[in-house]
């Protein structure tokens, strides 16, 4: 069981790009941390996630 976002997923095998389509995010638009570090936007191919990592999304938003 993979966590992402704070809720648990099967995701365990499958790359930080594929979680972040799967999730519905663009992956020019976020930012993604692997069990606390930050995940380089070139990395996303071919970063797989495993059994017990966690992962957060967050999305940039813009505003004034």
């Amino acid at each position: 069981m993979v966590r992402v976002n704070g809720e648990n997923c099967q995701a365990d095998g499958k790359t930080v790009a594929e979680i972040v389509l799967e999730n519905g995010y663009e992956r020019e638009r976020v930012a993604v941390e692997l069990n606390e570090k930050i995940v380089s936007k070139c990395d996303y191919d071919s970063t797989v996630v495993r059994d017990g990592d966690c992962i957060e999304i967050v999305m940039f938003m813009g505003g004034g």
